[in-house]
C-alpha cells in the first residue's frame, strides 16, 4: 500500500506511560497535530517534562481522526468505554495490541472503526549501520522495523489514515502487513509471545544451568550461546547452511526430551482463548 502525506488529527490515550511516551516521542516528529492525554499524576508530569501540552480527554477524541489507546490490556474496556462514545463518526480507534479486540472487550460502534497495529521489533537479521540502530533492539528509535496492521474496514482513505499512523508511532518503518485481527492475535501471543519469548527465555535459563550448576565460565557460556543462537535462527528460518549430521541428532534429542509431542496446539482457536483470558485475567472470554 502506498503511503501519504496527508496531515491528520491523532489523540494519544495514555500519552504519559511506557508505550504512550513511545508513541508520542515519534509523533512529536511529526506534522500531525496531536493531542496528548494522560490521567495518572506521573504520566502527566512526563508529557509535561517532554515539553507537551496535556489536552482532557473529551475534548480530545471529539477532534481526532484516530484515537490510539496507549494503554495496558486491562485498562482497554473501560477506557474504550469511556472514549469511544465521545468521538467523532467516521473515526478511528486504534489499539497496539490485539488481546482486548478480539476478545471483544472494546467499546464498539457502528460509525466508529477499529482497528490494531503492533511493531515486529528490528529483525535478528537487520542489517544494521550505526551505533543507534544496533542499541535498538526494541525498535521505534533508530532501527528499522516492520509493523502488522488490521483494520475493520475496506475503504483505502481509512487503512491510508491506519498506515500514515503505524509508520509515525512505530517509525522508522519498512513495510506495514496487513492481517486481521484474529490473524494478528495468532501472531500476538500465539507466535511470538506463547512460542519465541517462551525460548528465549528458556535460552536464558539453561545459560543460567551451564553456569550456575555445571560451573562453566559465564563468558565462554554466554559467547558460544549467541553465536550458536544466530546460526540456528540463519539455518532454520533463512536456509543459510546446512546443520551437521551430529548436531541433527542432538536437536532430535532435545525435541524428544523437552517438547511436548501436542505443542502446535496452542495455535488452535480454543487454546487461543484460554491463553488470552489468562493473559486478561477472565475467567472466561465472552464474544
Amino acid at each position: 500500500m502506498t503511503t501519504t502525506t496527508e496531515t491528520y488529527t491523532i489523540a494519544v490515550i495514555g500519552a504519559g506511560g511506557k508505550m504512550g511516551m513511545r508513541v508520542s516521542n515519534n509523533l512529536a516528529n511529526t506534522t500531525h497535530d496531536v493531542h496528548y492525554v494522560e490521567n495518572s499524576p506521573a504520566g502527566r508530569q512526563r508529557t509535561l517534562d517532554a515539553g507537551r501540552t496535556l489536552t482532557d480527554a473529551a475534548p480530545a477524541v471529539a477532534d481526532a481522526d484516530i484515537v490510539v489507546l496507549a494503554v495496558p490490556d486491562l485498562a482497554l474496556g473501560p477506557v474504550s468505554a469511556e472514549l469511544v462514545p465521545l468521538m467523532k463518526p467516521g473515526s478511528v480507534v486504534l489499539t497496539l495490541d490485539p488481546a482486548a479486540a478480539y476478545a471483544g472487550l472494546l467499546t464498539t460502534r457502528e460509525d466508529v472503526v477499529q482497528a490494531v497495529a503492533h511493531p515486529c521489533h528490528p529483525s535478528v537479521f537487520l542489517q544494521r549501520e550505526t551505533p543507534e540502530q544496533w542499541a535498538d533492539t526494541f525498535g521505534g528509535i533508530a532501527a528499522p522495523q516492520d509493523a502488522i496492521a488490521a483494520v475493520e474496514s475496506d475503504d483505502p482513505a481509512v487503512q491510508a489514515l491506519v498506515e500514515a499512523t503505524v509508520r509515525a508511532i512505530y517509525a522508522p518503518v519498512i513495510d506495514v502487513h496487513w492481517v486481521t485481527i484474529k490473524q494478528l492475535a495468532q501472531l500476538e501471543p500465539t507466535l511470538v509471545e506463547t512460542i519465541a519469548c517462551m525460548i528465549g527465555a528458556l535460552l536464558k535459563e539453561s545459560l543460567d544451568e551451564a553456569v550456575n550448576t555445571m560451573g562453566i565460565p559465564e563468558a565462554a557460556a554466554r559467547s558460544i550461546l549467541l553465536g550458536h543462537t544466530q546460526v540456528a535462527l540463519a539455518n532454520s528460518l533463512n536456509g543459510d547452511n546446512p546443520f551437521s549430521d551430529a548436531c541433527l541428532i542432538a536437536m532430535d534429542y532435545g525435541r524428544e526430551s523437552i517438547i511436548k509431542d501436542d505443542w502446535k496446539k496452542v495455535f488452535r482457536d480454543d487454546e487461543l482463548d484460554k491463553n488470552l483470558a489468562r493473559m486478561l485475567h477472565l475467567d472466561r472470554i465472552q464474544r
